[in-house]
C-alpha cells in the first residue's frame, strides 16, 4: 500500500502528462508495493482535481472485458475509468490529433442509463431494466503512462486510458436486437482495419455494465441515470494519425465517423 503523499505525488505527475502531451514512467516498475486499491485511489483523485477545474463526470468506461483487448493488452482483469464531458464528440466531428499523446480506436457500445444502478448484487438483468437506450461508440484510447509493459494499476492509474469517445448512430431500445449480435467494421481511409461483435464482451456487452456497477459498490458509489457507460471493445485497439478518417457500420445501429487533423 501507497502512503497519501505518494498517491498524491502520482495524481499530479498524470494530470501534468496529460496537459503537456506526455506519458510518464511505468507506475509498476517504481512502486512495488503499489495496489489495485492504490491505483484505483490515484484515478479517483486525479478526476476530483478534473472536476474541480470545472468539467463534469457524465459516465464511465470499462476496459479490458473482451478476450481480443486482454491479449491485445497481456493484462487478464477489467478495469473502469471515469467520462468528462470534455471527452464526448458526437459523430462527424473533427478531432485534434495533437490533444492526444498517442492515438488508438476502439469500437464499443455505449449503454444509456433512464435510472441508477447498485450494486454489490447487479445482474444483466438490472442493466437492461436501467437502460434506457445503446448506441455505437468509438473510443479513443490516450495513455498516459508509457505503454510497453503496462500492468493492471498502469492501467486504471491512467483512468483505463480513456482519451475520448464518439457518439453517435442510431440509439435502439435494448430489446429492439440481440445486443450479443450487434456488429461493426471498423475502416480507416476507406481500408477495413478491424471487425467483432458485442458478444465478445463477456458473452454480452451488458455484462461488463454490471460488473462495473458491482465493483463501484466496493468504492461506495453506483452508476447514475444519465450516464453514459462504454461497455468494452469488442475489436482490437486501432492506431490513427494526423489526417486518418475513421468510420465504423454497425450495420442496424447506424454509422460513426471522425477526421483526425
Amino acid at each position: 500500500m501507497l502512503d497519501n503523499a505518494v498517491i498524491t505525488a502520482i495524481a499530479d505527475e498524470l494530470l501534468d502528462a496529460e496537459r503537456t502531451r506526455t506519458t510518464v514512467p511505468l507506475l509498476s516498475t517504481r512502486f512495488d508495493a503499489m495496489t489495485i486499491e492504490d491505483s484505483y485511489a490515484v484515478q479517483a483523485l486525479w478526476a476530483s482535481r478534473r472536476a474541480a477545474t470545472g468539467h463534469r463526470i457524465v459516465g464511465h468506461k470499462i476496459g479490458l472485458t473482451s478476450r481480443v483487448m486482454q491479449e491485445a493488452t497481456g493484462i487478464s482483469e477489467p478495469d473502469y475509468g471515469v467520462i468528462f464531458d470534455d471527452m464526448v464528440f458526437p459523430s462527424g466531428s473533427v478531432i485534434d490529433h495533437s490533444a492526444y499523446s498517442n492515438v488508438r480506436i476502439e469500437v464499443e457500445l455505449a449503454f444509456v442509463l433512464r435510472s441508477e444502478l447498485r450494486g454489490p448484487h447487479c445482474t444483466l438483468t438490472d442493466v437492461l431494466r436501467a437502460t434506457e437506450y445503446v448506441q455505437p461508440a468509438l473510443e479513443i484510447l490516450d495513455s498516459r503512462i508509457e505503454m510497453q509493459g503496462r500492468t493492471i494499476v498502469d492501467t486504471i492509474s491512467d483512468n483505463a486510458a480513456m482519451g475520448a469517445m464518439v457518439i453517435g448512430g442510431s440509439p435502439m431500445a435494448v430489446d429492439a436486437l440481440d445486443l450479443r449480435w450487434a456488429s461493426a467494421l471498423l475502416y480507416r481511409n476507406e481500408v477495413i482495419e478491424e471487425s467483432g461483435v458485442a458478444g465478445a464482451v463477456q458473452g454480452h456487452p451488458g455484462v461488463g455494465v454490471a460488473w462495473l456497477a458491482n465493483k463501484l459498490a466496493a468504492h461506495d458509489t453506483h452508476l447514475a441515470a444519465g450516464e453514459t457507460i462504454l461497455s468494452g471493445s469488442f475489436t482490437r485497439p486501432m492506431w490513427v494519425h494526423p489526417g486518418d478518417v475513421v468510420h465504423a457500420d454497425y450495420q442496424r445501429l447506424g454509422v460513426l465517423s471522425c477526421r483526425f487533423r
